[in-house]
């Protein structure tokens, strides 16, 4: 398992764990990095410190030494989607494309 300091840019991985004192960990879960969260580091500021990092659709900054707490693991590929096809048989017979014949009584 690697870290997020040692993950290349534009990468997406998996947080699998965060350690550190307690303070620490919750103030980075209620941020959002949780375990099973996948994030990218997005932009390194020019001196390496701080990184820009993109978890739930969000932008946070954290310094180097707290995303060296934080193992991470690769990202699943994400799966792919079903075949799209013209008509599905199994509800065609649910569909009706012009409204029934109005009955009216004799």
């Amino acid at each position: 398992m690697s870290t997020l300091s040692e993950t290349p840019r534009k990468a997406p991985v998996v947080i699998r764990s965060v350690s550190g004192a307690r303070a620490f960990r919750r103030r980075l879960m209620e941020m959002g990095l949780v375990p099973g969260t996948e994030v990218r580091i997005i932009n390194v500021a020019p001196l390496g410190d701080p990184l820009e990092i993109e978890a739930r659709a969000c932008r946070l900054s954290i310094r180097r030494a707290e995303a060296a707490q934080i193992q991470v693991g690769p990202a699943s590929p994400t799966p792919a989607a079903p075949p799209q096809t013209a008509a599905r048989p199994d509800i065609a017979h649910r569909r009706r494309l012009t409204p029934p014949a109005r009955q009216t009584p004799r």
